[in-house]
């Protein structure tokens, strides 16, 4: 690595520390930061902060919220009685792109993997519980990730949800638009053909 002048070169290593930044990359946004203003430098660092020190979780879903209860949550004209159930906060932005889901949500914030030592406890399942007690959700969509961790997650929440009389269903997976069946794998395919409908 060539010789930066410290500050710079504590600027490129905090930067390489951010996910898919590399040490290209990293240098690019560095020298970015130097040539920009410092009044640019100042709501960089200022946002950063913010969102340390202004968000935090819904204490209904577990979302990312700047007051105690989410958009979501606080949108009257969102159907109580649907949830769907997410790993990450950010897993709702894919949702909510296509426009189409109007219930609320509930964030996880993981999936089950025993070999990482992430348990049911590690997870935020417990105000699910309580909320589904409370009798006014119905159903609940499991839109965890179709890997190992998240099918874990799905069978352990429909084992859990069930007898408690709420209806719970998985999000359909398989064959992408657009895509081509020849290149799609055997577990791609499989799923494809379990989520099949009626014409």
């Amino acid at each position: 690595m060539p010789d930066f002048a410290e500050p710079l070169a504590r600027l490129i290593t905090e930067f390489k520390r951010l996910p898919g930044i590399g040490q290209k990359s990293a240098q690019r946004i560095a020298f970015h930061v130097l040539r920009a203003g410092r009044e640019d430098a100042e709501h960089l660092s200022q946002a950063i902060l913010d969102v340390k020190d202004k968000l935090g979780l819904c204490r209904v879903c577990n979302n990312i919220a700047d007051g105690e209860i989410c958009q979501y949550c606080s949108n009257s004209s969102r159907d109580p009685k649907v949830v769907c159930v997410v790993e990450e906060p950010h897993n709702i932005v894919g949702i909510e792109t296509t426009r189409q889901f109007e219930g609320r949500y509930h964030v996880l914030h993981g999936a089950l993997s025993p070999l990482r030592g992430i348990g049911p406890d590690s997870l935020k399942i417990k105000g699910l519980v309580e909320r589904i007690a409370q009798g006014e959700v119905c159903e609940v969509i499991v839109a965890t990730n179709p890997n190992v961790e998240g099918e874990a997650t799905a069978v352990y929440l429909a084992r859990l949800l069930k007898p408690l009389g709420v209806k719970v269903t998985r999000i359909g997976m398989g064959i992408p638009v657009g895509s081509d069946l020849e290149f799609a794998d055997e577990v791609t395919i499989s799923k494809a053909m379990e989520g099949r409908r009626e014409m």
